[in-house]
């Protein structure tokens, strides 16, 4: 998979790309790579936004520099790019981010993620640049760079090689094996710690019991977050 997020701020990146997981699927072969939105800004002193039509408070992102930072990149009208590849703006009014959604991405061998920033995008970015509008949550961020990091970091870990057994993924909150409700609770040594003991069920070594036993607490923590 080749990710690449177009950002103000390609250099928070650094820090993200060097976690263990991540690094695992760059080594795998998978690719991270950022793009400065401000780097190819056609506007003077390196401007990338303007104040919105109408009024308001804040600053929008300009569809000419996104279209300009687009077409230097991939040598394409940005209108056609998403046709060859997943073009992601990340922005609160988009589709909310699940493991549903994680796992179509994770199929995908291309995808551009679009960072917001100030009062977000010229909508004419997202009306003709993305094929995506996709949010991480009912909440406002200063801008789309922490939410990039979110959808990279849901979608590497699902990448062959990422982690360090393949069945981490395979049994987790939300996944189609736990029937998308949350993960089960987990213990580790000691068995018992001020009078607080493990379930004796995964202690007993009965593989089957474990598993029935994980699959009806799943069950409860997703019948409690219905309520």
């Amino acid at each position: 998979m080749r990710l690449d997020v177009v950002t103000l701020f390609p250099d928070w990146f650094d820090w993200f790309g060097s976690q263990r997981h991540v690094a695992n699927a760059l080594a795998a072969g998978h690719e991270l790579r950022t793009l400065d939105l401000r780097e190819h800004t056609p506007l003077s002193g390196g401007q990338v936004d303007d104040t919105p039509f109408g009024g308001g408070a804040g600053m929008v992102l300009r569809v000419d520099v996104m279209d300009a930072a687009l077409r230097a990149h991939y040598g394409v009208d940005p209108v056609e790019l998403r046709r060859e590849r997943r073009v992601i703006a990340l922005t609160p009014g988009g589709r909310l981010l699940d493991d549903r959604l994680v796992d179509e991405l994770a199929q995908e061998p291309d995808i551009t993620l679009l960072c917001g920033r100030y009062e977000g995008f010229d909508e004419r970015i997202v009306e003709h640049f993305a094929s995506d509008a996709v949010s991480i949550g009912e909440y406002v961020l200063a801008g789309g760079e922490l939410a990039a990091m979110v959808v990279c970091d849901a979608v590497m870990r699902k990448l062959p090689g990422a982690l360090g057994h393949s069945d981490s993924v395979r049994e987790e909150s939300f996944s189609a094996a736990l029937e998308g409700r949350p993960e089960y609770p987990h213990y580790t040594r000691p068995a018992e710690f001020r009078g607080w003991r493990v379930p004796d069920v995964l202690l007993s070594g009965h593989h089957e019991q474990i598993r029935a036993w994980r699959l009806q607490r799943s069950r409860e923590r997703g019948a409690t977050g219905d309520e």
